[in-house]
């Protein structure tokens, strides 16, 4: 049963046991802070169609449970399937997933891989993608023999999956820093590394030189804007400027709506072998959608906390395999590593097979506050063995960081852990 609870999503089987009650914290969502209360408050808004719930009844009408939340009539007039409505389906969706996999004794990944494809594409809600993706066709893109699942899994054990670092290059840091971090992340094993730009075009010019001196003609490069930049910003700031440096993409060069520019930048840089890549603030399945129709995305950056959990995702993932894309997940924020790791495996199993060419971002801070971390090594994240989604935060940062009542609140400048 799924109780009311402001911190746990509480199971209570409903037969005797020794480990009566299984708590996961409903860790299932991300902000930077501010507006926190507004998506707890949203997500108190779908009590009535959660508590009292077992996860088998939700599962076993995943579908129907899933529309209930996302095309609930009086709430879909604050979205639809957008904004703080979907940040609070995502926690939501996240926090029954996370519990549905610690329950099974299976990480998330697992516990994707080992449902026949049938029944997942039955538990997705493949509303306005018909024209793209028949659920006949995704059916048949998720079936992988048994044999090829287990040898790609084997794989994953043996050599993880790749990783690029974005913890060398944000703007803030200086360049002896910029330098000191590359050269020791290139000294752990580290081939791909990205660094933000958008302060001005003489300060992202010295930069890039630096770090493509840092780390030399054979490693990746990434550049990430944050949507500082309009249309004509972007291509002027790009060519002939930064593609100099020969970076694989440019990332959120403009704002995240704006699909025909996109589109628009993708075209001036294909000349120059630069993709653009998007996705963390992709509101939904359907500019997916139309990001991947219209070629405006050359890698798509999922994003496990901005659309609505596990199964949106997989029918993302889905349209990228269909329009040849190759799925790069967002994880710049707290406790975002540790969640999107499951999809990278998720679509290296049983979505695209493929690797080569696939990264999955690290950004390198606050693991420490989380029971199942993520974990790299030589460039690669290893894959996850613990039950769950990885979302849950060790009972004393909980403690310490809860918002108004943790000690860090205590006093106006907080406190340190």
């Amino acid at each position: 049963t799924v109780t009311d609870s402001p911190m746990y999503i509480t199971y209570i089987p409903t037969h005797p046991r020794k480990e009566a009650v299984v708590s996961t914290q409903s860790t299932g969502t991300f902000t930077l802070g501010a507006g926190t209360d507004l998506v707890v408050a949203t997500i108190k808004q779908f009590r009535d169609k959660v508590v009292g719930k077992s996860v088998g009844e939700i599962f076993g009408g995943y579908r129907e449970f899933y529309r209930s939340i996302t095309q609930a009539s009086q709430m879909r007039w604050l979205g639809p399937e957008k904004g703080i409505v979907h940040l609070a389906a995502a926690a939501l969706f996240n926090g029954i997933w996370d519990l549905a996999a610690r329950l099974a004794g299976k990480p998330l990944w697992q516990l994707v891989v080992d449902t026949p494809p049938t029944k997942l594409v039955a538990m997705v809600d493949w509303s306005y993608l018909g024209d793209v993706v028949t659920e006949e066709e995704a059916v048949n893109m998720l079936c992988v023999g048994e044999e090829e699942k287990q040898r790609r899994i084997r794989k994953l054990k043996d050599e993880g999956y790749p990783a690029y670092i974005t913890s060398v290059g944000w703007l803030g840091y200086p360049d002896e820093k910029v330098r000191a971090l590359t050269e020791e992340k290139l000294s752990e094993g580290w081939t791909a590394f990205k660094m933000k730009v958008g302060v001005n075009r003489e300060s992202d010019e010295r930069r890039a030189g630096l770090m493509r001196s840092l780390i030399g003609p054979d490693n990746t490069l990434m550049m990430d804007a944050n949507q500082i930049w309009d249309v004509p910003t972007t291509i002027s700031r790009m060519v002939p400027g930064l593609t100099q440096y020969n970076p694989l993409w440019i990332e959120e060069p403009t704002s995240p709506d704006d699909i025909l520019g996109h589109k628009a930048i993708s075209e001036a840089l294909a000349p120059h072998g630069v993709g653009v890549a998007t996705g963390e603030m992709c509101q939904n399945r359907v500019m997916f959608k139309q990001f991947l129709q219209s070629g405006a995305m050359q890698f798509c950056q999922i994003d496990s906390c901005r659309v609505a959990g596990v199964t949106e995702l997989l029918a993302i993932m889905v349209l990228a395999r269909r329009f040849g894309v190759p799925v790069v997940p967002h994880a710049g924020g707290v406790g975002l590593c540790e969640l999107v790791r499951h999809y990278s495996m998720i679509d290296y199993i049983m979505v695209s097979g493929e690797m080569e060419g696939r990264w999955c971002e690290l950004a390198d801070h606050l693991h420490e506050h989380f029971t199942d971390p993520a974990v790299t090594k030589t460039g690669r994240y290893l894959l996850p063995s613990l039950p769950g989604f990885s979302t849950q935060l060790k009972e004393e940062s909980a403690r310490f960081y809860s918002y108004p009542a943790g000690i860090c609140w205590s006093n106006d400048k907080g406190a340190v852990m």
